[in-house]
């Protein structure tokens, strides 16, 4: 699966939100000992806890900038990442394989299942009207493509 790159507006409260978990995340990579790491996180939901009430929205996003540039500065040069997130260890050891591929079956390995490969056929006629339905000029201009 691709990385998906988040579209769409965020408000001020999630980057504040998303500020708060990279630090915290900054964190987890430069502290091992556990008593230390709730201590500075302690203090570092201290530091946002501060700030919360803050209605003015320019001194907001000064505030914002200012930690965006602090967390920039801290950051560990080789961060922890979740096995199976980008850039960890196992992301994609287990590609799931296309569904295109099961149209290369043996008929005597087709046969195990029927029931599925029924309604999968089924399911694939259904799709072939539809996108003739929604794109019906595709056929012919494939035709007149090749």
């Amino acid at each position: 699966m691709a990385h998906l790159v988040p579209t769409g507006i965020r408000t001020h409260a999630q980057k504040v939100c998303s500020l708060y978990k990279r630090a915290l995340r900054n964190y987890e990579s430069w502290i091992f000992l556990q008593t230390d790491y709730r201590y500075e996180a302690v203090l570092l939901r201290a530091e946002f806890d501060k700030n919360k009430d803050i209605k003015d929205l320019r001194l907001a996003k000064q505030l914002l900038i200012e930690g965006e540039q602090k967390l920039e500065k801290i950051m560990h040069p080789s961060p922890l990442y979740f096995a199976d997130s980008p850039n960890g260890v196992a992301y994609e050891r287990h590609v799931e394989p296309p569904d295109w591929v099961l149209d290369y079956w043996h008929p005597t390995e087709k046969a195990m299942y029927p029931k599925y490969f029924a309604l999968r056929e089924k399911r694939k006629l259904e799709y072939m009207k539809l996108f003739d339905k929604q794109f019906p000029d595709a056929q012919k201009k494939f035709d007149t493509d090749h």
